[in-house]
């Protein structure tokens, strides 16, 4: 391969690597959103109960919960080709063990497998990215990884549209997710390739090695990290949880079929892949972070209500939380680094992620459970009320901490969330 006259590999060289791990994390987002176009068949074929669906997506984040503490070690230690190789090799084995067997122990098991692949996966690729790319258009890789990531659980929830035949058995969609894992191996062994062919441009010295969480760290940070974490983990399991039921609810409250249910749901993926740059480009302009957020956040107290209790189109409420979905992520993650500083950004990212998958499990489970006591199915459909609530009530939570921050933001402990913008002014960090 040609390098510049920096010693980098040339752009064509850059985005072919990035195209071939950008499959690697197609293949991820497939697997993991393969459940929720699938939820009913489950129940009507292999009679899963909600709480035992909710499960499968939920077992995804337990691992998380302590690999997002040793992912970075690991993959600091083998080096990010072979550690990508390795956990999208992990993730394909989960896909294939849950496609192969409709005994739930199995399939949950299977699904345990890829959670405990996935975002180690991801660690080791966001790690490649940063290499290949530093100094050069290090954030368009990043927004085009995430943009061809999410193209990933846009097929999987669209799926009952184009591989509508599959659909018929329980089987064929989670062998179709297996297919998937297959091509991201593919795409992590081209990568493998790719950079052994470059090593000699590519110094292993020069890459940072990811940081883990110090538990002594955790006492240092200040109020505002902690209300950000907060924000994060209620506004994510007001929406995670909902996509796992959203299918589901959507043909058994509005009579609407599984091909629109899934791009329905997709819809949130879709926002998210147009409009999260849009969006991190004004809040740069002008700031304003903490209101943004709390904007974004209140747009979903109402849409859950909206969808139980009225008959309004079903694409207005998704719109809604799509925006949402679209504009709280992009500001809430960038907005950690004005908060903490650099030498605990790494701390500060494991801890907030470790939460969320915390909140994640704790609210597919719970959610699942909550459908199973109110009877909620085709034959009650009112049954899924009592869930819309606790994603009402998780929206406020996340409109009240997006406001105490707004508030904390402009008084003395301010950390400029409000007031940076493209030319930043110099802040202290906590």
């Amino acid at each position: 391969m040609n390098t510049d006259k920096e010693g980098q590999p040339k752009g064509l060289a850059r985005f072919i690597v990035l195209v071939v791990v950008s499959i690697a994390m197609f293949g991820n987002y497939y697997i993991y959103d393969s459940i929720s176009p699938l939820a009913d068949v489950l129940k009507e074929q292999l009679s899963f109960s909600d709480k035992q669906i909710g499960l499968l997506n939920a077992i995804y984040s337990i691992p998380n919960i302590f690999m997002v503490l040793v992912g970075g070690i690991i993959v600091d230690r083998i080096g990010t080709r072979l550690a990508t190789l390795v956990f999208t090799f992990v993730c394909a084995i989960g896909a294939g063990l849950t496609a192969s067997s409709s005994d739930f122990f199995v399939m949950a098991s299977g699904r345990l497998i890829f959670g405990l692949g996935a975002e180690s996966m991801i660690v080791a690729v966001t790690t490649a990215i940063a290499k290949w790319f530093r100094g050069k258009e290090l954030s368009f890789a990043f927004g085009l990884n995430l943009t061809l990531a999410r193209l990933g659980s846009f097929a999987a929830l669209n799926s009952p549209s184009w591989a509508k035949p599959l659909y018929s058995s329980w089987q064929k969609p989670l062998l179709l997710a297996s297919l998937f894992g297959l091509i991201a191996f593919l795409g992590a062994i081209m990568y493998f390739v790719a950079e052994k062919k470059m090593e000699g441009f590519l110094a292993r010295s020069e890459e940072k090695p990811p940081e883990t969480v110090r538990f002594r760290d955790l006492f240092t940070f200040g109020g505002s990290f902690w209300l950000v974490v907060a924000l994060c983990v209620t506004f994510y399991s007001g929406i995670f949880p909902f996509q796992t039921f959203a299918i589901k609810f959507f043909m058994h409250k509005h009579g609407v079929s599984r091909e629109e249910a899934g791009f329905l749901s997709s819809m949130l993926t879709l926002f998210a892949m147009i409009c999260t740059p849009i969006f991190g480009f004004v809040v740069d302009q002008i700031g304003r972070r903490s209101l943004f957020m709390m904007f974004g956040s209140l747009l979903l107290i109402p849409v859950y209500l909206m969808l139980a209790y009225t008959d309004v189109n079903l694409y207005v409420p998704m719109a809604m939380m799509g925006t949402a979905f679209s504009l709280v992520p992009a500001i809430m993650w960038p907005s950690v680094a004005y908060i903490v500083g650099q030498e605990k950004l790494g701390t500060a990212y494991g801890l907030m992620t470790m939460l969320q998958n915390i909140g994640l499990a704790f609210f597919n489970i719970t959610i699942g459970a909550v459908n199973d006591a109110f009877q909620a199915g085709e034959t009650n459909p009112s049954g899924y009320n009592a869930g819309m609530w606790v994603f009402s009530a998780l929206g406020y939570c996340a409109f009240l901490f997006a406001f105490l921050l707004w508030k904390r933001e402009r008084g003395p402990h301010a950390h400029g969330l409000e007031t940076i913008t493209a030319r930043p002014k110099k802040v202290e960090k906590a």
